[in-house]
C-alpha cells in the first residue's frame, strides 16, 4: 500500500532529520512542539499545543459516525551525547534522539497528510506525547484532560525496533512490554576500622548478602511462565579503602507483566532485606516505586491493528503473535484508561542501517521505514473507521 510519492518521502525524510537535530528532554520539547505545530499548520489540520506541558493533539474528522480513535507518537529525547558523524547529528550538547522518537513523530505527521486524501468515517486524534522516557508524559496529558477533551474509543501506538527487519510489523493480543518498578534499599550498620571488623556491624557484607538473595525471587518465587526480572544496578557506600562503611545503599530495577507479580517482588524483596538486616543487628530503609505500568494490548484492538498491518505491508511481513519484551513504555498508562494496541515496526535495513540498539549513542532511525509506518497508520484508520 503506497501513500507517499517520492516528493512526499523526501519531505518527510528532511523533517525527520530536522527533528533529529533538535532533541529535547521530557517537558522541554519546545522547539519540537513548535516544529510539529508548523507542520500541522502547513497541512491545514487543526491542533492544540500545551497539552500536558508540551504535548500536541491534532484532529481530523470525516463522515458522519461518532466513532473516534487516537494515534500516539512520542516526541522526547535522551540525555546521551551523540556519537555519530551524521550531517544532521544533534545540535544540542548531551541530548540525542537515541530511541527513534523523531521517526515516530515523522511517520504520524506523514499519516496526517496522507489521510487528508483518504476516506474514513469518524474522528482521529493524533497525540504527540512528551516525556515518555521517564514515564510521566502519558500521565501528564491524561491529567490535563486528554481523553475528556479529545474522546477516543481506542488508542494505538507504534515503536521502531532494531532487532526487527525493516518492512515488518509485530504485535500481540496481550502483554507486549513489561512494567518497570524501582527500588532503594538502605542498610545502616556500624562502621569502623577495616582491621577490626569484629567491632563493627558491617553494612557492606549485609548488603552484599541482600543482593545475592534477591536473585532467588525470580528463581524460586515467580511462576516461570509469568516472567520477572530483578536487577540491582547501584551499590553505594560511605566507606573507604580502610574503612568499613556504616551505610550501604542498593538501588535497582524490576520488571514484570502482571500486577500480582510486581506485588510479589516487592513483598519478597522487603522480607529478604529486613530479615538479613535484623539478623545482623542493622537498620533498614526500604522504598519501592512503580514507574511504568505494563503495556497490555486488548484482543479486539490487536485484531484491528493486525488486519491493518496486513493490508499495509502484506501478511508475510506481519507477526500478530510476537513474544513480549521486558522493556517498558508509558503508553501502558493510556491502555489502562482505553483499549488499544501497541505495535513494533522493524528498523533494521539489509545494509545494517537502523540496526544499532535503542538508547545507544550510535543509534539512528532508518528513514527507509517511513513509508511503511505511514501506510500502517493510514490502513489502521481505514480499518477502525471504515466508510
Amino acid at each position: 500500500m503506497k501513500h507517499l510519492s517520492d516528493t512526499d518521502f523526501a519531505r518527510l525524510r528532511t523533517l525527520r532529520q530536522s527533528l533529529h537535530k533538535i532533541p529535547e528532554m521530557g517537558f522541554e520539547e519546545i522547539k519540537t512542539s513548535d516544529l510539529i505545530g508548523q507542520t500541522l499548520a502547513s497541512i491545514g489540520v487543526p491542533f492544540e499545543q500545551g497539552i500536558g506541558g508540551t504535548g500536541v493533539v491534532a484532529t481530523l474528522s470525516k463522515g458522519v459516525s461518532g466513532k473516534s480513535i487516537g494515534l500516539r507518537a512520542d516526541i522526547d529525547a535522551l540525555p546521551i551525547q551523540e556519537a555519530t558523524n551524521l550531517p544532521y547529528r544533534s545540535t544540542h550538547e548531551g541530548r540525542m534522539h537515541a530511541c527513534g522518537h523523531d521517526g515516530h513523530t515523522t511517520m504520524l505527521l506523514g499519516a496526517i497528510r496522507a489521510l487528508k486524501d483518504v476516506p474514513f468515517d469518524g474522528t482521529v486524534h493524533f497525540i504527540f506525547q512528551p516525556a515518555e522516557e521517564h514515564g510521566k508524559g502519558a500521565y501528564a496529558m491524561m491529567e490535563d484532560g486528554l481523553f475528556d477533551r479529545f474522546p477516543v474509543e481506542a488508542v494505538y501506538g507504534l515503536h521502531n525496533m532494531p532487532w526487527l527487519e525493516a518492512g515488518r510489523i509485530a504485535l500481540n493480543p496481550g502483554p507486549i512490554m513489561g512494567a518497570e518498578d524501582n527500588f532503594v534499599i538502605r542498610v545502616r550498620g556500624q562502621g569502623g576500622h577495616a582491621a577490626m571488623p569484629h567491632k563493627t556491624k558491617d553494612a557492606m557484607v549485609i548488603a552484599a548478602s541482600i543482593v545475592c538473595e534477591l536473585q532467588t525471587i525470580v528463581a524460586r518465587n515467580i511462576d516461570p511462565l509469568q516472567g520477572g526480572v530483578v536487577s540491582c544496578t547501584e551499590f553505594l557506600t560511605d566507606g573507604a579503602v580502610n574503612v568499613i562503611p556504616t551505610e550501604v545503599t542498593i538501588k535497582g530495577d524490576t520488571r514484570s507483566f502482571l500486577p500480582e507479580v510486581s506485588e510479589l517482588i516487592e513483598d519478597r524483596m522487603h522480607r529478604i532485606a529486613r530479615g538479613l538486616s535484623e539478623a545482623h543487628g542493622a537498620e533498614l530503609e526500604f522504598s519501592y516505586a512503580r514507574v511504568f505500568p505494563s503495556t497490555v494490548n486488548t484482543a479486539t484492538e490487536a485484531g484491528v491493528a493486525a488486519t491493518a498491518a496486513v493490508k499495509a505491508i502484506g501478511a508475510q511481513n506481519v507477526d500478530a503473535n510476537c513474544p513480549p519484551m521486558m522493556a517498558s513504555e508509558d503508553f501502558g498508562a493510556m491502555l489502562r484508561r482505553r483499549p488499544g494496541c501497541y505495535a513494533f515496526i522493524g528498523n533494521r535495513g539489509a545494509d545494517g542501517q537502523g540496526g544499532v540498539m535503542l538508547h545507544n549513542a550510535s543509534y539512528d532511525f532508518n528513514d527507509a521505514i517511513i513509508p511503511d509506518g505511514v501506510a500502517y497508520w493510514v490502513s489502521l484508520v481505514e480499518t477502525a473507521l471504515p466508510v
